[in-house]
Order: structure tokens, then sequence, then C-alpha cells
């Protein structure tokens, strides 16, 4: 009990203090809470998890050491005569192989250890089948919330869409909302019979019900958080939402994967998010006295993260940024099994690379790379085709230079997606093209290309080269892409109907990981961006 105290009150405040008028005058007709009393309320929150239940290479991050911190937050709160709810803002799924190849059973189990009360659907739930997400679910064992994600036949909410929280005398009504990109960023196959619905339309209603049954209303959100609302190709964001709904006192959000060190505060709603992968949780502390929030303060506590300084004689190492928090020994029995589990067989040697081929997102989405360059052109060689295409979205990391594992080839491509191809006619072909090139910079829709050159005017490819040779009309072309694209995935136009449309069952990283052992070393200036897309 005094080590976790000790530990607690030395965790550095990373935030801003806040005071604000809530708008929970408009809550129920005879509320519970006692006038003049004060309410001390404690909102934690993680999100974009994407797999990393285990500490990374340098001991940041991972569950074991988040249940610490927050068992630790809790007692606090405890001893204070508060109240605590942790959220997450989605995105469990999808990142890392060990989690990945096991539904992210561990992930979901160690959030069921550390009593998350309730979290949003993200996109990436819907990487796999419904029946999964089900699965999912029961490990988790709390609520998985989303408004706007219906039952295409019934018309109601596929899952929650919220749930109401009996805080001491307070009603918090937490609702979810996922982003309407999720019809395109998820897996078609994996959507049918699922309707998605614009998240504001259906807050527009739902907020003003939900008003009039708690006090205070708590958004969990997998929309984004865009600075001041300028959301480009993407889906409308968490400033958007407060900006158009009112009613709303707190978003706990995810998707863009941001670190807001403050919150962003829009027509009197907080904005919050806690950056990725469990490397920050986000701590809001508020008290609620006669109808209104009073008083609150928000910061963003570290998982263990560390920074590269310079020691005396020169040299770099990395030390904590905060001071090191433990490992809870109950989290890390738990998921030492499906650590090694995941481990076993992912960790083989496969090829090398003289090169670093870059999958960072902020390149990736945004230009042509080499990375891109060698997955579209493995596609094509194992299918013959002409033209290899692929969406940056489905790019999740950089191979850097050296040894390739398995492994690593994994977390570049963890979507288990299949190769697939179509043969067009060259008008066909004209068509995709000019949709495919046409795909928003920054945005995972965007394309990389091998085998073809063109110049995107006006929306339309011209002069397309394909094998160095100009567009042959009487020819038909073969175009790989892999089965999300294909099945309309990031806004593609949908080719799995076309009647040349072939799945070859080939899952994409054992296509780049087949190429990488017939190719070793991988000559990084093969595949040196040439420019061949003009847009």
């Amino acid at each position: 009990m005094k080590l976790n105290q000790r530990f607690i009150t030395h965790i550095a405040v990373t935030g801003v203090a806040l005071s604000l008028t809530a708008c929970s005058m408009m809550g129920p007709q005879k509320p519970d809470w006692k006038e003049d009393k004060e309410y001390k309320v404690t909102i934690l929150h993680t999100n974009d998890h994407h797999g990393r239940f285990w500490q990374n290479s340098n001991g940041e991050y991972g569950m074991a050491a988040r249940k610490t911190l927050i068992d630790n937050i809790r007692e606090e709160v405890v001893l204070d005569n508060g109240n605590s709810l942790l959220l997450s803002g989605g995105d469990i799924n999808t990142g890392v192989p060990e989690s990945d190849l096991q539904d992210a059973e561990p992930d979901f189990r160690g959030m069921n250890m550390l009593k998350y009360d309730a979290m949003a659907l993200g996109n990436h739930e819907f990487d796999n089948p419904l029946s999964v997400l089900k699965k999912q679910q029961e490990w988790a064992g709390f609520p998985f919330l989303s408004a706007n994600i219906l039952d295409a036949k019934t018309g109601k909410p596929l899952f929650d869409a919220y749930k109401i929280f009996q805080v001491d005398d307070l009603k918090i009504a937490v609702v979810g909302f996922t982003t309407d990109d999720t019809v395109k960023l998820g897996n078609p196959e994996f959507l049918e019979g699922i309707k998605i619905e614009s998240p504001i339309s259906v807050a527009k209603t739902l907020i003003p019900e939900l008003r009039k049954k708690a006090d205070l209303v708590v958004a969990v959100t997998h929309m984004g958080h865009y600075q001041d609302g300028n959301y480009g190709g993407n889906a409308p964001g968490d400033v958007t939402l407060a900006r158009t709904v009112p009613g709303i006192d707190v978003i706990v959000g995810g998707h863009s994967q941001n670190p807001l060190f403050q919150p962003d505060e829009q027509n009197g709603t907080l904005i919050l998010q806690a950056h990725e992968w469990g490397k920050y949780v986000g701590r809001l502390d508020f008290v609620y006295k006669n109808g209104a929030i009073v008083w609150s303060e928000y910061k963003l506590i570290p998982v263990n993260l560390k920074k590269k300084v310079t020691t005396a004689d020169g040299k770099s190492e990395r030390v904590f940024i905060e001071q090191e928090i433990p490992q809870d020994p109950t989290m890390l029995a738990m998921l030492t099994p499906f650590q090694e589990k995941g481990e076993k067989g992912i960790n083989v040697e496969v090829g090398s690379s003289n090169a670093d081929f870059v999958g960072d997102r902020d390149k990736v989405r945004s230009q042509e790379t080499n990375l891109g360059n060698l997955i579209a052109l493995a596609m094509k060689q194992k299918v013959n085709a002409d033209i290899g295409i692929m969406n940056s979205g489905g790019i999740r990391d950089n191979l850097e230079k050296g040894i390739v594992t398995y492994k690593s080839v994994l977390k570049v491509q963890p979507f288990g997606n299949m190769v697939s191809y179509v043969d067009f006619s060259a008008t066909e072909l004209t068509d995709y093209l000019s949709a495919a090139a046409a795909k928003e910079a920054g945005t995972g829709a965007f394309a990389q290309f091998d085998g073809v050159s063109l110049t995107l005017k006006d929306g339309k490819a011209t002069n397309i080269m394909v094998a160095g040779k100009a567009l042959d009309m009487n020819k038909t072309y073969r175009v790989a892409v892999n089965n999300y694209t294909a099945s309309g995935g990031d806004g593609y136009p949908k080719i799995s109907d076309h009647p040349n449309y072939v799945n070859s069952g080939y899952v994409d990283a054992d296509v780049l990981v087949e190429y990488i052992q017939k190719n070793s070393p991988l000559d990084g200036a093969k595949f040196a961006p040439t420019g061949a897309v003009k847009r």
C-alpha cells in the first residue's frame, strides 16, 4: 500500500487544469445527486491498442505495466472518495502477429483483467468475421458500443448503442460511435448484413434522449481528432461531432492516433485521445456539483516510454521519461503463454535486404515508396499479372535493412488478405486505373503500383504504359490486387463480382515471404521510386 502511494505521487502531470460548465442541467427531471455535494469522478482511457498486449523490445508500454498503473490510480481515487470509469476508443485488433494469429485473445482477456467498463467499436474490429468479434466480446466481458453500426435487417444496433453507469448518485451515459469510413476501411466480406450510418446523424437524435436519462453524457468514439475539424478525405471526426451535436460533456476518442496532451474544448465538449498502443493512459479528473462540472484536470501518463539521451562518454542510450512502472505479475502470468505461443514459428528467418523499405504511414500513404513497389510486384508475379496495385492502408510497418523474419513481414501485412486478380479489357483497365490513381494522398486508399506508368489528368488515366508498352485496345490485361480492395474496400471499385475475377487463395504476407525467399537479399535500388504515376 505504501509503495503504491509513493508511486502515484511521482507521476508527473502532463496536461492542464480546466473549469467549465457542463450540459448537465438538461439531465434527469429528478436527479439523484444531492445539492451542494461535490462528486469526484475520474475517467481513464486508451485507444488504438492494435495488438500491443506485450511490451516492445525497448521495454515500453504493454498491458502488464498498464495494469499496475491503473490499479494504483484506482486506489488513489477511492482513497480520495472518488469513482472511476475505464474506457477504450477501439481498434484492439490488427498490428502485431502474436496477437493477430490468436484473434487478439490475449488483448481482450487482458482488458477483462484491467476491468474496462466499455469500448467503442473501431473499424479494425471488422478485420475478422462477425463470429470472431462476438467471441472477443465474450473474452472481454464488457460492452462493445456503437450506436451507428446496425443490423441491416432489423435496423437496430448490432451491439449496444450505449450504457448508463450509476456512479455514486450520478448517472453517466456512455455512448459509442464508429467512423462511417468503416464501410470502406472494413473488409467488405465481413460487413455483409451490416449497415453503417453517419454517427453525427444518429447522435443528433440520440444525444437529446440520453440527456433526459443521465446527468452526464460521455461519447466513446472511433472517429478521429482532426485539428479545427479539417478532416480532409476522412469521414467527419470528433471536432465535427462536438460542434454539430450539443449535449456531449466528454468525447473519449480514437482512430487518428493523436496524443492530445490538452483536451480540445469544442462547443462545451472536452475531446480526449491517448495516442496509440497503450503508450499513454489518459486521465480526466473532474468535480460535479449542483448539475455542472465545476473543475477538471487532465493528463496523459506515459507507460514506460523512453527517450534517447547521450551519456557523458558520448554513447546513446534509452532512459524512461517518467518513473518506471513495474509489470503486474498476475497480468504477466496470464499473457506469457500467449506471447510464447505467438512467437513460436514467426521468428523464422526468411531472407535479408540491403536497404530499409519504407512503410511508415506518413510516407507510404502520400507517395510512392520502395516497399509499396515491392509488395505490388510480389503480388503481380505470384498470379502472372501485368500490373500490381496495393492500397497503402494495408502496409502497416517498415521492413528494415538486414535479416527479414516471418514476423517482420506479418507486421508489414497483418490483415491476412488474399491476393486476387481480374482480367480487364483495355477500356476497363483505363477506368480502374483512373479510380485507383485518383485516391487521395494521406489516406489508406492511396495506391502503390507496379508494371504500369500513367498520367492522371482531370480524373482520368492517360498515357498508360504497361511493361513499357503503350496500351493496346485489343488486348486484355491482368491486374493483381488484394481481396479487400477487390470487394470495394477503401472505396475502390468493386470487382469481386466481375466475371473474370479470381481469388487466388494466397495470403498476401505469405506471397511477400515467398518473393523475399526467392530474391534474397533484396536490392533496395531495384525498388526505388521512379515517379511512374504522375498525378
